[in-house]
């Protein structure tokens, strides 16, 4: 019974933040960027909520269940990325405009912002299937009436009438409650699970030693594919980038890095040693429920259940995010710019509701296909960092890239991708990223090099 109410109660508190930032909406400003009036403490939050989700909480739980500490390869790939956020962030703000594509098409051209815009679709919409996964998980764990594909059902219903209401406001506020609520369970849920579980010795004594050791039962190059495209999506990561144009001013942006710095380096931390100390008491034939099933059967009634709320909200959090990235594509760098760029404000605003809802209604379709979160994280990863990252990096960091070196790296990027995911090819990122890279170096220094006035604006103070 108390699962059901901490749960209603975080329901209810979502949909009062969610009213009350609809009511503030006015213009596509208001929505897609927050009308550019975040402050930092709000943008830590934000950000650390929308990078820490279902692919942290199921996937990297499946993975500590399967390999031990060896699973903090995979947010580490985060962490190196956060040093290059950290270097780009202020430059980022100045830059104030709305998407990744963006960016693509300010220094390259409009076919960039397009093979831009395909690729953020395909990755982004598969990473919000994978939190409808999580957040039918969880609602089966406390409702067993309730199937796991009701269940995604009832989530992907929250999710996509949250993102619809009240776009980047919404999500951001929502972020700054679920944020701190999960950070500060977490810290107090530690230290009560592993003294159920019998003490660190226990623990060690439960499970192969290999859990414990740097690679545990990964090759390195095993290792590498978990780190590599996790940082790829972070450096590139569109979501990311919306909240630094949505950043009051630069050094707001600047200050939300070193806080998502401090947060992510601990959160994802705790949460992989919640799955070890789970992973040596519990056993299940779903790996990815590990954390969720620590909390529910781990830990005293009312802190379980508020841990259990927290990782349900941070799901709806993560995939409020990742469903209003790939809908703001659409009306702003597909319906804005190309189909009607007359279009007023209000019928801009109609439409990116209408696209919310149409791209949630394909992520919850494609969230039926998928066995194992890990490796659709990984997938949506490396498709999204494949693709979009060399080109964005090289905005901020290579004069000399050209707009043809910038098309053939995305194209091949994605293609690659989807192509040895068709095949179930497993380590899909290095020929991915290779011929990414390759392409964007060769076919860069084979074509004039751009005009300085294409690089200029992201290289000047």
């Amino acid at each position: 019974m108390i699962y059901a109410i901490v749960l209603a109660i975080v329901v209810c508190t979502l949909c009062v933040v969610t009213l009350v930032k609809t009511l503030s909406v006015k213009s596509q400003t208001d929505f897609l960027v927050a009308g550019r009036k975040l402050p930092w403490p709000v943008l830590v939050f934000t950000l650390l909520s929308s990078w820490i989700g279902a692919g942290s909480l199921f996937a990297g739980g499946e993975n500590a269940y399967l390999n031990g500490f060896a699973a903090l390869w995979q947010p580490a790939g985060g962490w190196c990325g956060l040093v290059l956020i950290a270097l780009i962030a202020g430059r980022a703000r100045r830059f104030a405009q709305f998407t990744v594509p963006d960016l693509l098409e300010t220094r390259y051209n409009a076919a960039t912002r397009v093979l831009g815009t395909i690729a953020i679709v395909i990755s982004y919409t598969v990473i919000t299937s994978y939190q409808f996964i999580g957040g039918g998980d969880i609602l089966n764990l406390i409702f067993p009436s309730i199937s796991h594909q009701q269940g995604m059902c009832i989530v992907a219903g929250f999710v996509i009438l949250f993102t619809a209401a009240a776009g980047m406001s919404s999500i951001a506020y929502l972020d700054l409650v679920i944020g701190s609520l999960v950070t500060a369970i977490v810290i107090i849920a530690i230290p009560l699970l592993l003294d159920q579980a019998g003490g660190w010795r226990q623990v060690k004594s439960n499970l192969p030693a290999t859990h414990f050791q740097v690679l545990g039962n990964l090759s390195l190059g095993q290792a590498l594919n978990y780190l590599i495209p996790t940082m790829l999506l972070l450096i590139g990561n569109q979501g990311m980038y919306q909240k630094f144009f949505s950043a009051r001013s630069e050094k707001d942006a600047k200050f939300a890095v070193y806080g998502w710095i401090v947060g992510t380096l601990v959160l994802e931390t705790l949460l992989i040693t919640v799955a070890v100390i789970g992973s040596s008491r519990f056993k299940t034939d779903h790996p990815r429920e590990i954390i969720p099933i620590s909390a529910f059967r781990g830990l005293p009634s009312l802190i379980g259940a508020i841990l259990l709320g927290g990782i349900c909200a941070k799901v709806i959090s993560t995939a409020n995010n990742y469903l209003f990235s790939p809908a703001t594509n659409l009306i702003h760098d597909v319906y804005s710019r190309f189909i009607n760029p007359k279009a007023s404000e209000h019928r801009r605003l109609m439409m990116s509701r209408v696209i919310v809802v149409l791209l949630g209604a394909f992520a919850l379709l494609q969230a039926t296909t998928f066995d194992s979160v890990l490796k659709a994280a990984v997938y949506a990863y490396t498709v999204y960092g494949a693709a979009v990252t060399p080109a964005v990096m090289a905005v901020f960091f290579w004069k000399r890239a050209t707009t043809a070196g910038a098309i053939t790296s995305i194209a091949l990027g994605a293609a690659i991708t989807v192509a040895l995911n068709l095949a179930h090819y497993d380590l899909a990122v290095y020929p991915a990223l290779g011929a990414s890279l390759l392409s964007l170096f060769l076919v860069s220094l084979l074509t004039p090099a751009p005009e300085p006035a294409k690089w200029k604006p992201f290289f000047e103070s």
